[in-house]
């Protein structure tokens, strides 16, 4: 069984109904609209089929929204859970592509697929572990050739993103995972409010199994950067970037400096035995 959730907040109709449509020609099964909104009136307008529940919540954050449909998927029974954003829609057989993938790779705990802009562009999702360095160069530093040359490395553009590969950070906007691993790892750390949750999940799940994207299949993801253009946003953005840090380490990180080292080295192997 293969479930999913979606995290709305004054979701237009347009955008959750684009998401729904895809999900309706997909393999999952139950799809769980948690609506964190100040009201309820979506409920009318998703509740006409059996695959969807709504559920209206009260706003303690997305992490927090997708746990009630991860605790729902795992007492179901479900084999497979992916967290959705509203803004993402799909044609091809995504699902079913990562499913049969998953299958045939029981280590992976976790699958992105390619993420594209919608006018086919890559996004550039895979990251390493970063550093306050990286984050703050990334939000407060507008020096775009420093920017350019700093991402080159931290969201590895120079792989190319056209094959299978172990990553130790993925964007929260598509998550495909096992909730065997789930469930070993209690989902999404609820102290975050919003932004760092997935990057925190990422890692906790890396520590117990694989997490891996996969660009054999893709999803088009329309990707607001919502801390960019609102101030209040950019207070939650801070604030978990404190929370994350704070629980992992700032500076003195030697898991992190481990895992990211152990990434380049079997990165670069794959690549140099490629262009042999």
């Amino acid at each position: 069984m293969i479930t999913a959730s979606i995290v709305t907040y004054h979701t237009s109709h347009s955008e959750l109904s684009r998401l729904i449509e895809c999900v309706m020609k997909s393999d999952i099964e139950t799809i769980y609209i948690i609506d964190n909104s100040t009201n309820d009136e979506l409920r009318d307008y998703v509740t006409n089929n059996h695959r969807l529940k709504y559920i209206h919540s009260i706003n303690l954050g997305y992490g927090s929204g997708h746990n009630i449909a991860i605790r729902n998927a795992i007492k179901l029974g479900a084999k497979y859970h992916i967290v959705l954003n509203p803004d993402v829609y799909w044609t091809d057989s995504v699902i079913e592509k990562l499913s049969f993938f998953m299958d045939n790779n029981p280590s992976c705990g976790l699958v992105m697929p390619k993420i594209t802009y919608p006018n086919g562009s890559i996004q550039y999702l895979c990251k390493l572990l970063p550093n306050p360095f990286d984050l703050i160069i990334r939000r407060f530093i507008p020096w775009e050739k420093y920017q350019k040359k700093h991402d080159f490395y931290y969201e590895l553009h120079w792989t190319g993103y056209d094959h299978i590969m172990e990553v130790p950070s993925l964007s929260g906007c598509f998550m495909f995972m096992r909730c065997s691993v789930l469930n070993k790892v209690h989902g999404f750390d609820e102290r975050y409010f919003m932004y760092a949750e997935d990057l925190d999940l990422c890692r906790r799940i890396g520590e117990v199994s694989k997490t891996i994207y996969y660009p054999l299949t893709s999803v088009v993801h329309e990707y607001e950067k919502g801390s960019y253009k609102n101030k209040k946003l950019l207070v939650y953005h801070i604030k978990s970037i404190i929370k994350y840090f704070n629980k992992w380490g700032w500076f003195f990180d030697r898991q992190r400096n481990r895992i990211n080292k152990k990434c380049n080295a079997e990165l670069n192997r794959f690549y140099n035995n490629r262009t042999i």
